[in-house]
């Protein structure tokens, strides 16, 4: 039996192709969330799963007694991408991720420098560590008492931001930001926010964790999407898209912060697990020629968007293939509509929120035929 934590689609899986999934009675279902912002290339993308069986044949676990070769490849790649200097950590996920960033984050504080600062409706995993940084309440009370001095504070509230960093800005070691909130229904920091993070960041010299395990891997039309916005991280952590399918994540040590875990500080059994990262050394070869690609198909999800014109849509927000459709009430019914037209959708912050994250090679007609079915149901 199965712990029940999931809403499970009431199909039964034969196969996943492209953006569709087919169940067992040959009927097939629109992907609009790519396994949640995993699949970046689609299910069953013949390229990649290429990758993986390559690899497969030479081996599929060594132990981190031996470094596969892709593995330093990848991590190069990694951080080329952010025009600094540093090193990587991979972990299996990027909850695991985060828990690498909170260990150096721990290591560095002291009893004048030990806030973590960190954002309301934030997703940052579901570990302890991670859930003590998590801005969702219900996900946190059960599991109280979490990490101690860590601070939680609205998104985007430049003025509440600054009044706490003028009194307490000096006990600040970190802040963990996501610049688009995923699960908090896909809100980008704004403009003023970023400017007051990496204002007072220079002031009281405190780490900014850019969480991009959602956003990042090309998903924004940017290779990180914190690029968008102006932010400077220091720490970066990455998960979901980067194993091409398989679990994989990374904790992304930039300039000063590569110093700081040493030798047996952390470890896993798995990460890097070489297929995994077989996976990986091909997103970051062809992920960034995409970019350009992946900004247009956004544009242009985004105009047809608009114009359906329908009173239920509030809001559409996001950037690249990131869209968040914010509706006018709670539509408990619209996901299991959304089903019986082969259409899959991710439903979030209490059903108010429709969360695309397609296939990052999605093409310009399945765009249109997501669009056709989604006038039927919110127009």
């Amino acid at each position: 039996m199965i712990l029940e934590m999931y809403d499970y689609f009431d199909i039964e899986v034969e196969k996943a192709e492209g953006i569709y999934i087919y169940d067992k009675k040959e009927n097939k279902y629109i992907d609009t969330f790519s396994g949640i912002g995993v699949m970046a290339f689609g299910h069953s993308y013949k390229p990649l799963l290429l990758k993986f069986q390559e690899k497969m044949k030479k081996y599929m676990h060594i132990s981190n007694f031996f470094l596969d070769e892709d593995a330093l490849y990848v991590a190069e790649k990694l951080i080329s991408f952010t025009g600094k200097k540093g090193k990587v950590f991979f972990t299996n996920s990027g909850t695991e991720a985060v828990e690498a960033a909170l260990k150096a984050i721990k290591k560095i504080s002291h009893n004048k420098k030990n806030k973590i600062i960190y954002f309301k409706n934030g997703f940052h995993g579901r570990t302890l560590g991670a859930l003590s940084i998590n801005g969702f309440e219900n996900l946190k009370a059960p599991f109280r008492p979490l990490l101690s001095k860590c601070q939680e504070f609205l998104f985007n509230d430049v003025n509440g931001f600054n009044d706490y960093m003028e009194h307490h800005g000096e006990e600040v070691i970190a802040i963990f930001v996501e610049p688009i909130q995923g699960s908090g229904g896909i809100i980008p920091i704004t403009d003023n926010f970023s400017k007051a993070i990496n204002f007072w960041k220079e002031k009281y010299n405190y780490l900014i964790i850019s969480d991009e395990i959602q956003a990042g891997i090309g998903r924004t039309g940017k290779f990180y999407s914190y690029e968008h916005f102006n932010l400077k991280p220091d720490i970066i952590t990455l998960g979901k898209a980067l194993g091409g399918g398989l679990p994989l994540g990374a904790t992304l040590f930039l300039e000063e912060t590569a110093e700081i875990l040493t030798k047996g500080d952390h470890g896993s059994t798995f990460a890097p697990n070489p297929v995994s990262i077989a996976g990986a050394k091909y997103i970051v070869d062809n992920i960034p020629h995409m970019l350009n690609d992946i900004e247009e198909k956004g544009n242009y999800f985004f105009e047809k968007l608009e114009n359906l014109n329908s009173f239920k849509i509030m809001d559409i927000r996001g950037k690249g293939l990131m869209i968040g459709i914010e509706l006018d009430d709670s539509y408990h019914e619209l996901k299991k509509i959304a089903l019986s037209k082969g259409l899959l959708l991710n439903m979030i912050q209490n059903n108010f929120v429709i969360r695309l994250l397609p296939a990052l090679n999605i093409k310009y007609d399945e765009i249109d035929k997501i669009i056709n079915i989604m006038e039927g149901l919110i127009c």
